[in-house]
């Protein structure tokens, strides 16, 4: 059968693939355009497998909140560019919505989306797109009320920094408050009951060392240790710290003057803790190209 421009075209369209792969797609299958999308999801599948080394850490945090559920996904790619992609968008608001129904992320990547699981839909992406992708967190909160926040918001629900505050009583305003605060603050915990142990056990240390050089008595190095332990809180867990909107009051503060209790929040960074490398992508292409 004659492989036709036209042939050429259509192939390219339904399946994102270059030209030339379109092209030799047809004259393997003898035109047969299905076969064609066969071999060339086998071909994708062994480029998204190659890719998989890459460091994938940009890409997008997506947030849904259904009545007292508020979820949030990270979906990673290897560049910023990926973010602004339609295609990318609509795939991870389709992750996001799969999200609602499953507890974690190894669930998640198994979860159906379309007829396929979210796993496949991510390595086709990847096929298609050309850069490494992958599902790396999410995590939910339930309240009686549950706000949402997106900073660098790419589209709706989406973008850089993803936050959810979970309330028990008060508003949905009140939450998004609280989100904007996160989002700027990072808080470590919600108070310092909930911190790790060992993030204040290396604190006091430090503050004790710190103290000790000062050459003052114990019993007044231990009062500093208190009120230094006491700053400390307030710096880094939720309830404590200053709000963002009026920073006369704590957060804990202002939710009991809102009528409301934080139950528990959650803020998801694009690639927070990912160590980047630098990738040259001139090089890259260069060598693909054979220069």
């Amino acid at each position: 059968m004659a492989i036709t421009a036209a042939l050429v075209k259509e192939l390219r369209e339904k399946s994102g693939a270059g030209m030339m792969d379109a092209k030799k797609a047809l004259t393997e299958t003898d035109g047969d355009m299905e076969a064609a999308m066969d071999w060339l999801r086998t071909k994708g599948l062994a480029t998204a497998a190659k890719k998989s080394g890459r460091t994938a850490a940009e890409g997008l945090v997506g947030v849904k909140v259904e009545g007292g559920v508020g979820v949030a996904v990270e979906v990673n790619a290897e560049t910023d560019f990926v973010g602004k992609n339609a295609d990318f968008q609509k795939m991870v608001n389709g992750i996001v919505a799969a999200a609602v129904s499953v507890d974690d992320v190894e669930a998640l990547k198994t979860a159906d989306m379309g007829g396929k699981t979210v796993t496949d839909v991510v390595t086709d992406a990847i096929a298609t797109i050309g850069e490494n992708m992958s599902v790396r967190r999410m995590a939910k909160v339930t309240g009686d009320v549950v706000g949402s926040y997106i900073h660098a918001a790419a589209a709706d629900g989406l973008g850089k920094i993803g936050v959810l505050v979970a309330l028990k009583g008060g508003d949905e305003a009140f939450a998004k408050q609280v989100a904007m605060h996160v989002a700027a603050t990072n808080p470590a915990s919600l108070s310092e009951e909930d911190l790790d142990p060992a993030v204040i056990e290396r604190e006091k240390n430090v503050l004790t060392e710190q103290a000790r050089e000062s050459g003052k008595p114990e019993n007044i190095i231990e009062n500093m240790i208190k009120g230094r332990m006491k700053k400390f809180y307030s710096e880094v867990t939720l309830n404590n710290q200053a709000f963002v909107i009026n920073p006369d009051v704590t957060v804990g503060q202002a939710a009991k003057d809102a009528g409301a209790e934080i139950v528990s929040f959650v803020r998801l960074e694009v690639g927070e803790g990912i160590e980047k490398k630098e990738e040259d992508f001139a090089a890259e292409v260069a060598k693909t190209m054979g220069g």
